[in-house]
């Protein structure tokens, strides 16, 4: 019983990382549940062993995605010093390769535009992403010793959500590259980090 609820448990999570992936590229309305079973290597009929309905699925992936955010966060402004953990999540989050990475990486870019249109626990799920993302800023900005943290964090959220959307949404990729670098710059500016190196 123990290995076919190990099997059944990894099955499960393959379809929740091909939805993840599926979702950050085509956002939720772009998932089917016919062609996401195949990308997973599995039948259709499988599918309703693991979710009740295509809202379901689309619900438990969101909270996957919410869990990679919150690894990524955590990577980033854990344990490190504030000024260096911040310069390196900038410049992760608003470089070229993640803008390449559409079907990676944070999940907000992909779904700030229709998440007034998702079901309701899809929803609540974006909600809390965005609170805990806006949380850590906060607490890192509170350690670096800025003035009113918590609004200099709902800035920043909204810079970085806001300029790797429009990035990605700009076919000219020198365009898309300056709009990047000139956020990461002006931000870190603003936040008194520009002179530390850029980690690569």
């Amino acid at each position: 019983m123990a290995d076919k609820l190990s099997h059944k448990e990894r099955t499960r999570a393959r379809i929740l990382d091909e939805a993840a992936r599926a979702i950050r590229e085509y956002g939720s309305e772009g998932i089917g549940v016919a062609t996401l079973m195949k990308r997973a290597g599995l039948t259709h009929g499988g599918f309703y062993a693991h979710f009740e309905n295509r809202d379901d699925l689309v619900a438990h992936a969101l909270d996957r995605m919410r869990l990679d955010s919150r690894e990524m966060l955590a990577r980033y402004l854990g344990e490190r010093d504030a000024a260096e953990g911040l310069s390196a999540l900038i410049d992760y989050y608003l470089s070229d390769q993640t803008r390449k990475l559409v079907d990676q990486g944070c999940p907000l870019p992909a779904l700030t535009q229709e998440a007034r249109r998702l079901p309701a626990a899809a929803r609540d799920q974006v909600e809390g992403g965005i609170r805990n993302f806006r949380g850590q800023l906060e607490a890192a900005f509170t350690r670096l010793g800025l003035e009113n943290p918590s609004t200099m964090a709902a800035s920043v959220l909204s810079e970085m959500v806001g300029a790797m959307t429009l990035a990605r949404a700009l076919n000219d990729e020198s365009e898309a590259s300056d709009l990047l670098r000139s956020s990461r710059l002006e931000l870190k500016r603003r936040l008194g980090i520009d002179e530390l190196p850029a980690e690569h």
